[in-house]
């Protein structure tokens, strides 16, 4: 039995689709639906219950979940922009260092969900170095709140029994109930349908062209096959980035939009909201060393080639689920 918290978000619902297609169905999905789109996500997929998340320790306690023999814990307010600190300290701290305690109790396999927010402007580089956390200085909450259960991690030597995956510009289907933190990608779509161009952020760099930031964007299905090859591989633990290993422009990100839709390339630049200066990382670039040579399964597609699935597969369908 595996639990995936946050089951019925972005990269849990695409995790979930993954496991079915491999005919595995004894699944709990932990979330919390509230008056969200996110059931939309579950509506195709095969899973023994769902429990909410305020519920999900009392449920531990059962006996009805005592053949968990895996949990990916992925579930987390992700806002970069979430201004409640406490709100973020209680979810995203406080109920990772618990289930983690858990689950190392009763040797159940986990795996978590970090975040490249963690690295904060990038000047300590982007390499998942265990020894070099302390130097980092995340730019907002959310990245914090992910660093601080990182050292925890560290602090308390748990790092040889849990994975912790720094989850880089992930982009993909079953992203659309996130709103306004949905991937550029989705928004890209969305403004080309619309108007027939796409607004980019200008830069605040003077180094930097607009639309030159650099992300690493990588698809949301290569995120699910990497977790699915790592619970095949419990042995595999520490802090781990998961991305392409390629920085990629903004510009590059909307023409590969375009491209997939076959239409003229039409870009503008808008100035960058109050609400993200001196918070927004112009560059970022997942150091994957350390998944060469361990022969992975996993090809992390590039920006063109994950961006027409997406668009092609999903966003320009009518069911664009997975």
């Amino acid at each position: 039995m595996i639990v995936i918290t946050g089951g019925a978000g972005f990269i849990g619902s695409v995790l979930l689709a993954k496991l079915n297609s491999m005919g595995c169905d004894d699944i709990i999905v932990v979330d919390n639906l509230g008056s969200t789109e996110k059931w939309r996500n579950l509506v195709k997929r095969s899973y023994r219950t769902y429990i909410h998340r305020d519920a999900f320790f009392e449920e531990l306690s059962t006996s009805s979940l005592k053949d968990v023999t895996a949990i990916v814990h992925l579930g987390a307010c992700s806002s970069t922009t979430e201004r409640d600190c406490d709100f973020l300290y209680r979810n995203n701290v406080l109920y990772t260092k618990k289930l983690c305690t858990y689950a190392l109790e009763r040797g159940i396999r986990i795996i978590i969900a970090s975040s490249a927010a963690t690295y904060g402007d990038g000047s300590q580089g982007f390499v998942d170095d265990p020894t070099e956390l302390a130097k980092l200085r995340p730019l907002n909450m959310y990245g914090y709140s992910k660093h601080l259960v990182d050292r925890w991690l560290w602090d308390n030597r748990l790092l040889d029994s849990v994975a912790s995956l720094k989850f880089f510009n992930v982009y993909g289907p079953n992203e659309y109930h996130k709103g306004d933190m949905q991937s550029v990608v989705a928004k890209a779509y969305g403004q080309i349908m619309r108007h027939g161009s796409l607004a980019l952020f200008a830069s605040t760099h003077p180094d930097i062209a607009d639309g030159e930031q650099k992300r690493d964007f990588v698809y949301v299905k290569d995120c699910a096959e990497l977790i699915v090859w790592l619970l095949k591989t419990p042995s595999l633990c520490g802090i781990h980035n998961v991305g392409t290993g390629k920085a990629r422009s903004f510009n590059d990100l909307g023409r590969a939009v375009f491209s997939a839709l076959e239409r003229e390339c039409s870009i503008t630049y808008i100035p960058m909201p109050e609400t993200l200066a001196g918070k927004y990382q112009n560059y970022t670039c997942a150091d994957m060393s350390w998944l060469e040579g361990l022969g992975a399964p996993v090809h992390m597609r590039d920006l063109e080639e994950g961006v027409r699935d997406y668009v092609c597969g999903y966003l320009g369908t009518a069911d664009p689920y997975v």
